[in-house]
């Protein structure tokens, strides 16, 4: 009861940490003339700012906790889950829309699932097979109607191209970065996932100061109320997205099988579709109905092929 419980608040965590993430796909739509640099320095500066007054009070007590391979660890997976991650996603927004960068990074959970098969306590993949497939089908058909839309509007293809080629690169990242993630978390139970959050927020700030430099220099001129927007978007991002959305995650990857967690991923597609139509004031057309909830079954089946191997263990052991 205690291992089925924990994988529904670890579901719980995973929809919140998406509904959060979601909505850095609509950050470039909001403050358009900002570049990727700039829009990544400024969120990650402002997550960097806000995680260390946050963590300052027991700064000591938390950082004492870490050894040097941490620290090295927290500093990867900074570049790798949000700097980097995030300028090829702004690029992947602006070049080829909302639609196929959700495609892509939406294929994260298949990437982590089938990573996750090589855990010992991974349920067999005939089990989890047919739902990563599902959910990778539901993306190829997100993908196929996003695409198709693209070309009846005569879009330039290099610049699709180009954006699909950073969303790929974002995809990796983040399969990386989630991986990695889990795996360090998983080895260090005495530091609690909040903690953490706030931990790869300031080591991320220190990064973005260093980002900040060249994204300033190319900026060129904007009006005063392109900077107050790119302000406002980066903290809101930052608080939403990078502190309340990672603080969730972390939960979910203490409380989830790698395998299973991956597939909490297809939340921030499904969210990012939903902000994606709001902004658009447009509804799904029925591919996308289709595709979404094709990814929801998928979820649910596979929760329930972990709940199923779970009891199977539990068995075993008497």
């Amino acid at each position: 009861m205690s291992a089925s419980r924990d994988r529904l608040i670890g579901v719980a965590c995973g929809l919140g940490a998406g509904a959060m993430w979601g909505l850095v796909f609509l950050a470039p739509k909001v403050a358009p003339d900002a570049s990727p640099m700039l829009m990544s320095a400024g969120r990650y500066l402002a997550y960097g700012i806000i995680a260390a007054l946050l963590l300052a009070p027991r700064w000591k007590r938390v950082a004492a906790l870490l050894d040097a391979r941490a620290w090295r660890a927290l500093a990867w997976l900074s570049l790798a889950g949000n700097i980097v991650y995030y300028l090829f996603l702004v690029v992947s927004v602006h070049f080829a829309g909302v639609a196929a960068s959700a495609l892509i990074v939406g294929m994260v959970p298949v990437v982590v699932a089938v990573w996750g098969l090589r855990d010992p306590d991974a349920p067999p993949l005939r089990k989890v097979g047919p739902p990563i497939l599902l959910a990778a089908f539901a993306v190829a058909l997100i993908g196929w109607e996003s695409l198709s839309r693209d070309a009846a509007a005569g879009r330039d293809a290099v610049s699709v191209l180009i954006g699909l080629g950073c969303g790929l690169a974002a995809l990796l990242c983040w399969s990386a970065y989630a991986v990695g993630n889990s795996r360090w978390m998983a080895r260090l139970p005495q530091v609690g996932a909040h903690d953490w959050s706030l931990l790869t927020g300031v080591v991320t700030g220190a990064f973005a100061l260093l980002l900040a430099v060249p994204a300033l220099l190319g900026a060129g001129e904007a009006t005063a109320e392109q900077w107050a927007r790119l302000a406002a978007v980066s903290v809101g991002v930052a608080v939403l997205a990078s502190i309340v959305g990672n603080a969730f995650w972390n939960q979910a990857s203490r409380l989830l099988p790698l395998s299973m967690l991956g597939q909490m991923i297809v939340f921030e597609t499904l969210f990012a579709f939903l902000y994606g139509y709001l902004w658009e004031a447009r509804g799904p057309t029925v591919v996308e109905i289709v595709a979404m909830i094709l990814m929801i079954v998928s979820v649910v089946w596979c929760l329930r092929a972990h709940r199923t191997s779970a009891v199977a263990v539990v068995e075993g052991d008497h």
